[in-house]
């Protein structure tokens, strides 16, 4: 896996796709550098009904407040949700938009993505109203070919999708938007991301 370096140097010469959209939201890839190599912060959500990412892996974020911009939004929502300021780290970059989705159909959501590096030990802190849990994953975990699996998920209609283990394999399965993200992650720093997608791939890409 790429170090902070080679990750910052890609970013700062990726140009992302942006998206128009009246509705819109954001969220924040927070790394962290350990021995063995960087650490991404991963958040699952807690089940509510009628919430379209109810109980998913994620990355900190959700929608706008009145007057603010997509990054601070990400750093806002954050903070929040997990008790960790982004006011020190160090931006990254920017992935591309992408658009929410559920079961292949478009939810007319804008989703942005900011990709951080944290410094320092803050502990995480979370209401159980927002977030289940939240676990740092060796970012080398999310290319690992074993923790790839190809499923039909709650919410799917009996569609497969790719997905990731990242801890419990009844509970922590980065999949759907994430999902996404990340293999935009992997394609930005230049490394390589086992692909999932297989007939499914015209539909929800």
């Amino acid at each position: 896996m790429a170090n902070f370096r080679d990750i910052r140097s890609r970013l700062a010469s990726h140009s992302p796709l942006l998206l128009d959209g009246a509705s819109r939201a954001a969220v924040a890839m927070v790394l962290r550098e350990r021995a063995h190599g960087p650490e991404v912060l991963l958040i699952e959500r807690s089940r509510k009904e009628n919430d379209p990412w109810s109980g998913h892996m994620a990355f900190p974020g959700g929608r706008l407040d009145t007057g603010e911009t997509v990054e601070q939004a990400a750093r806002r929502e954050t903070h929040e949700e997990v008790g960790l300021s982004l006011h020190d780290a160090d931006p990254l970059g920017r992935l591309d938009d992408l658009t929410g989705r559920r079961a292949g159909a478009s939810l007319g959501l804008i989703i942005s993505a900011f990709v951080f590096h944290h410094h320092g030990e803050t502990p995480l802190v979370y209401q159980e109203a927002e977030v289940a849990e939240a676990l740092w994953v060796p970012v080398s975990a999310l290319s690992a070919p074993d923790r790839h699996i190809h499923k039909a998920f709650h919410g799917t209609g009996g569609m497969a999708f790719p997905g990731i283990v990242v801890g419990d394999p009844d509970r922590h399965i980065v999949w759907g938007l994430t999902y996404r993200f990340i293999e935009v992650f992997h394609r930005v720093v230049g490394q390589p991301f086992p692909n999932r997608w297989g007939a499914i791939e015209g539909l929800v890409k």
